[in-house]
């Protein structure tokens, strides 16, 4: 019930607000998505050369978005809630086009993926959040804002995104650490001349000469 006077509270808002915030806000849920992935990437190319835990931690940034975006998907089936742009009575219209039938409402599928990136992202360069943490939950909002989730949604979405990603970071990083230092070994044994510099030359045959 709380969940659902809210979602009230912050629609009708909306609804009064501007119209270029209606345009920004419809344009940032997914526009704040790509500006998430682009700091994954910033963080990645960041991390190509500094050390192979720092890299695996980049890239188990998306291997965390889509096991969390997996879950999300899965939790939909089991709870089959009704959007709220069709489920409230007396709420203000939706600013976003509500989703169809059977698209259900909880988690948020927005919300889930922007807490896997942001927190993907500050695992793997802390530095970025400032940036993706505070964009991330006004992502989440937006989707109230528009009127097709509720908090409990965006709520429960941001936690999915967030636990999955730290739990990512947690089991994986070690192992995968281990992988980026293998492949890294590798990769400068094979560079041409690289061979000759660690083996060195071999040495000199003896001479044949007679001593005089």
């Amino acid at each position: 019930m709380m969940s659902t006077d809210l979602y009230r509270g912050i629609t009708d808002a909306a609804h009064d607000s501007p119209g270029w915030l209606h345009r920004l806000a419809e344009l940032g849920t997914d526009a704040g998505l790509l500006l998430l992935a682009g700091v994954a990437a910033a963080a990645w190319w960041r991390a190509r050369r500094g050390t192979a835990r720092g890299m695996a931690l980049a890239l188990l940034v998306p291997v965390a978005t889509v096991a969390a975006y997996v879950c999300s998907e899965a939790l939909k089936t089991v709870v089959d809630e009704e959007r709220p742009c069709r489920a409230v009575t007396g709420a203000a219209p939706p600013i976003a086009s509500c989703p169809p039938p059977g698209d259900w409402s909880f988690p948020s599928n927005h919300a889930t993926l922007a807490a896997a990136l942001a927190v993907g992202a500050v695992f793997a360069w802390r530095r970025t959040a400032a940036l993706a943490l505070p964009l991330a939950a006004l992502l989440a909002f937006s989707r109230v804002y528009v009127g097709v989730h509720y908090p409990h949604d965006v709520a429960a979405g941001a936690v999915l995104g967030a636990v999955t990603a730290a739990a990512c970071a947690g089991l994986l990083a070690g192992p995968a650490a281990a992988r980026v230092a293998r492949i890294r070994t590798t990769a400068r044994h094979r560079r041409p001349g690289v061979a000759a510099r660690v083996v060195g030359p071999g040495p000199a045959a003896p001479s044949t000469r007679p001593v005089r």
